[in-house]
């Protein structure tokens, strides 16, 4: 009997997807529901921008040497290290911001918003940040910054 007419028996093996079963559907429902009360992404905001929307403020919450190099247009720097009461004073409560940071291995986006909502503003935050942003090729904008210098001919 030749190695290609043997029939192989194999073993189905256990779905590690559904090792722990998934919700049932109004569960789930209520969970993702949730968590786009608290996420947004790159697509949805570039369109709310497009759209001139006055519902949001984007908030970049990194410091002032990476907005500078780079940020989603019409970005507000608010590094979330200087977020307290005197830095947001002047922010109106009626909008939603929408904060971020470089993307998936930075968190200044959820440090900023975590002080945004302790000081009472509705938040959410955008998903993989300038990464994402860039990834989906939507324009960026920089700012330069000229530094003074008293230079004096010899």
């Amino acid at each position: 009997m030749s190695t290609y007419s043997k029939i192989v028996e194999t073993k189905p093996h256990p779905s590690r997807v559904i090792a722990i079963p998934p919700e049932e559907p109004k569960v789930a429902e209520l969970h993702f529901r949730s968590k786009l009360a608290f996420e947004t992404d790159p697509s949805d905001v570039y369109m709310d921008l497009q759209n001139n929307s006055a519902e949001i403020i984007v908030i970049d919450a990194r410091t002032q040497e990476a907005y500078s190099q780079a940020h989603v247009p019409g970005a507000t720097n608010l590094p979330w290290r200087k977020i307290d009461s005197s830095s947001t004073a002047a922010m109106p409560r009626d909008k939603v911001l929408v904060t971020y940071c470089d993307g998936i291995h930075c968190n200044a986006s959820t440090k900023a918003a975590m002080r945004l909502t302790a000081l009472g503003f509705r938040v959410k935050e955008m998903l993989d940040g300038m990464q994402g942003w860039k990834r989906e090729g939507y324009p960026i904008e920089e700012t330069v910054v000229q530094l003074s210098t008293n230079m004096t001919r010899r």
